[in-house]
């Protein structure tokens, strides 16, 4: 069926091909109500959108699911209610006009249920929109003298990657704008960030025109590309690879995997969730239950995950920079961005693959194929413990669900792992690899202190990447709160009766009743963390509401100004934890339109955490939602160029007083480990790892 393998912006889009016959809905009435629309769904969604819109000339930026409200769907899980009905909604552009729709289509009844016009704002630049930049730039008589001006006459060998502009005061929101940051490459499979160019291009995306091209000049003086080569393709690096070559690691599960796939639910280890996908967020994992092996029940842990927006906010304040804090997900989209993964290559082992389908702008069917990746992984031990006295040995062995995509935003590119162990842990873990954003240097300038001279004359500016995490909890039921924990010393004073060695130290509680009071920050002085809590769930032996922790001491404060564009479009960013009560469809902390946005309070079209905590509204014993803030802050290294070695950082909820005992249990006990190394003095011996040990009891 697929028959278009054609890329959109050098990504592997696969495209469906047209057809006027009438799409058949009557698997989509029986469909999981989280599942991503069908290819059959978006033709269908398109064909009711296009006949309700008449003559008028459309151009889709979004066809998605509509999820169904909240209440609907626990409804339709407990059997107390209905399946939802499936819908879509759309984000439309009006072709030659400023006017921008949301609609939603109800997919059983074939209607369009709302179409509300919305204005003053930016939808997200598609892959087919950043497509505009490369094409019509090269060919634009101003960017042609720009690089005649240093010595570039083939055109064919300026590269430009288009991002979105942030926020222009020359043009306001008026128009759909991009910015172009431009390279040279001596050949094609020459890094071109070893070539920055020294101007930017900015452009109208409808229109297709180049609004200006902005060149920076020192002291007056054009900065002339360095052409030196740094290279890490196979062709420039082959010779390297034998020299040091390393021997296969094969895994292997000669009985498969331990995980079941009924569609896009899966069942693993006692979880059970449900895989979903979209345009923006990219993987959702919703519906996230647990089996308590000690309780003999099924329990609730979270009713959503999904990464919710990030920032990559640059540090140098001189023109063109002060553009580029890059909103990833917002202004671009994860879902379009995704790679098709690959065996062997970013996933080892026995696989299990979804798809993703998405829409174009002429609102056909996409499908990127791989773009999920489900696989298991070893992760050293879930428990053990060696008794010194007779050396008897118990060792258990964890292992951990991931659920994986990876996406490439122009030069860099973020590996997304949503991990789950065998002790009711979750963990979103980010690999930040690819290419550093580079730029020229004139030969009066050095990188200090805004960034590293990574070669010769090529600099790469100071820079953060801040994450959000949005965790829709469902601990034990749907009614939670927050609780903040500090490690603090007791007030006793030392000699006294309370405190006589001055030792007592203990975990200090503090409600976070309301939205204003939950905007926290980590504090490293008191290892703060954060329980999610059932006031109405009591442990039997703690007495205390059970819990799953936020433990999160990867989060870098903005280095943004208070006041700044930075900081208003960034809201999110400025805090570790944001608490807000749950409301349908309010998902985006950066807005539901970042592109040109300006971060102002009160946009009647485009509200931010920001608009959300300013109402203050309770956030104890009831349906929240959390925001996790975490990332790091990247001072480029030498070693990160020519192509950065993976960084990750990470993200952890765990249990909190959520069991009556270890959840790990049940896990077997590892029986036998044969060590078959010709060095070690145990060679062919088989070790006890359970029972008796053949080491000393002592030493």
């Amino acid at each position: 069926m697929i028959i278009d393998t054609s890329s959109i912006a050098g990504y592997a889009i696969f495209r469906e091909e047209p057809t006027d016959a009438v799409p058949d809905l009557s698997k989509s009435r029986s469909t999981h109500p989280l599942n991503q629309l069908s290819i059959e769904e978006i033709r269908a969604a398109s064909k009711i959108i296009r006949e309700y819109a008449g003559s008028k000339p459309l151009k889709f930026n979004c066809l998605t699911l509509r999820e169904p409200k909240k209440h609907e769907y626990v409804a339709f899980r407990d059997r107390r209610g209905p399946r939802p009905d499936r819908r879509a909604f759309a984000i439309i552009l009006e072709k030659g006009t400023p006017n921008i729709a949301e609609v939603i289509v109800n997919l059983n009844q074939s209607v369009v249920e709302d179409w509300k016009v919305v204005q003053d704002v930016g939808p997200i630049l598609t892959l087919e929109d950043l497509d505009v930049c490369e094409r019509v730039a090269r060919a634009d008589p101003r960017v042609i003298e720009a690089c005649r001006e240093i010595g570039i006459t083939d055109m064919s060998k300026v590269y430009i990657d288009a991002w979105a502009i942030g926020f222009d005061h020359r043009w306001g929101t008026e128009r759909r704008l991009q910015q172009g940051l431009v390279y040279y490459r001596n050949s094609e499979s020459d890094n071109q960030y070893a070539h920055p160019l020294d101007f930017t291009v900015i452009l109208d995306t409808e229109k297709e025109e180049v609004l200006a091209v902005d060149i920076r000049r020192v002291n007056g003086e054009r900065t002339a590309p360095s052409f030196e080569e740094h290279n890490y393709m196979p062709d420039y690096v082959g010779d390297s690879y034998e020299e040091n070559r390393l021997k296969p690691i094969d895994i292997v599960q000669p009985e498969g995997v331990s995980f079941r796939m009924r569609g896009s639910e899966l069942h693993w280890a006692g979880f059970k969730m449900h895989i979903g996908f979209n345009y923006r967020e990219g993987i959702v994992i919703s519906d996230v239950r647990l089996d308590d092996h000690h309780g003999q029940r099924v329990r609730k842990l979270f009713n959503r995950i999904s990464l919710a927006e990030m920032v990559v906010p640059y540090g140098n304040p001189d023109h063109p920079h002060q553009r580029k804090h890059a909103h990833d997900e917002g202004e671009y989209g994860m879902g379009l961005m995704t790679n098709s993964l690959k065996l062997g290559c970013d996933c080892k082992g026995a696989i299990h693959y979804l798809d993703a389908i998405m829409c174009t702008s002429s609102g056909e069917p996409a499908v990127v194929q791989n773009a999920i990746c489900i696989h298991e992984e070893d992760n050293g031990l879930v428990y053990k413990h060696t008794d010194y006295r007779d050396g008897t040995v118990i060792s258990a062995r964890d292992r951990k669900l991931i659920i994986s995509q990876i996406i490439t935003a122009a030069n860099y590119d973020y590996a997304f792992y949503h991990i789950f162990t065998l002790d009711g842990t979750y963990k979103l873990e980010v690999k930040l690899t690819g290419m550093l954003n580079t730029y020229c240097l004139h030969p009066s300038e050095t990188a200090a202190p805004y960034g590293t001279e990574v070669a010769p004359a090529i600099t790469a500016h100071n820079h953060q990447h801040i994450f959000s995490l949005r965790v829709d909890p469902e601990i034990d039921g749907p009614n939670n709160s927050i609780v903040q924990n500090d490690a603090v010393l007791t007030d006793a004073p030392l000699g006294s009766a309370e405190n006589l060695y001055g030792n007592g130290f203990y975990c200090k509680k503090t409600p976070l009743r309301t939205a204003k009071e939950a905007a926290a920050n980590y504090c490293y002085e008191t290892s703060r963390s954060w329980d999610i809590i059932n006031p109405s769930s009591i442990n039997p032996s703690t007495k205390k509401p059970v819990a799953y922790k936020i433990l999160n001491n990867n989060c870098p404060t903005l280095l943004a100004k208070p006041g700044s564009m930075l900081a208003k479009r960034a809201a999110f960013a400025r805090k570790s934890l944001w608490v807000v009560p749950y409301e349908d469809y309010q998902l985006f902390p950066a807005g539901d339109y970042v592109c040109q946005s300006t971060g102002e309070l009160g946009h009647p079209y485009n509200k931010t955490i920001a608009d959300w905590v300013a109402q203050d509204g309770s956030v104890e014993n009831t349906d929240i939602v959390c925001y996790i803030q975490f990332g790091l802050t990247h001072f480029p290294r030498t070693e990160d160029f020519p192509i950065m070695p993976a960084e990750p950082v990470s993200v952890m909820l765990r249990a909190s007083n959520f069991f009556v005992k270890n959840p790990a249990l049940w896990v077997p006990p590892t029986h036998i480990a044969v060590d078959k190394s010709s060095e070690n003095a145990f060679a062919q011996k088989q070790q006890v790892c359970c029972g008796k040990s053949d080491v000393p009891s002592k030493l």
